[in-house]
């Protein structure tokens, strides 16, 4: 189901022109659902947990003009693999901060975290916010804003395996 070499799959990067937040959750739970994913149960509990732990994220320190993004996510026992799932969002739609959960912001780009390992989230939270740190700003930019998902995915696919590549030889 999903490439171990990579955390994205090609079937699973979304583009929506929803406006409403429970509207992109449930749009793009209906597309993991049918492609074996997630669990039934997934959108109640993804919902649930966006409204109680919010995960909007302010990019204002990655540099000037980038979109806010989104990072919801929900414990692995809802999911079937482990996955990002990047959604891009033709409208800003409404999320809570993180750090702030009173304040919304304006959120262009999600990284939907799939991982049925229950304490693999954080190591794929971690992955997601090192790709924010090691890419420049005018590739964040523009990466945010893409709507075509096969763009998004050769985009973060070469991103993240160049990483990966990185990190091996540091190791071995």
């Amino acid at each position: 189901m999903t490439n171990t070499e990579n955390f994205f799959a090609p079937d699973a990067v979304f583009v929506t022109d929803q406006i409403k937040q429970d509207l992109v959750l449930k749009e793009v739970y209906d597309k993991l659902l049918e492609r074996g994913y997630v669990k039934g149960n997934f959108l109640s509990h993804i919902v649930e947990r966006e409204h109680n732990f919010p995960t909007g994220l302010d990019t204002k320190t990655l540099g000037q003009n980038i979109p806010n993004i989104a990072v919801p996510h929900t414990e692995g026992e809802f999911v079937n693999t482990r996955l990002i799932v990047p959604v891009a969002l033709k409208n800003p739609v409404l999320f809570h901060n993180m750090i702030k959960p009173k304040e919304t912001l304006e959120v262009k780009f999600l990284f939907m975290l799939l991982d049925n390992d229950p304490d693999g989230q954080a190591k794929l939270l971690a992955s997601v916010m090192d790709f924010f740190a090691d890419t420049p700003a005018n590739e964040l930019r523009e990466v945010f804003n893409f709507t075509d998902p096969q763009a998004i995915y050769a985009f973060l696919k070469q991103k993240f395996m160049k990483k990966k590549t990185r990190i091996s030889s540091l190791l071995f």
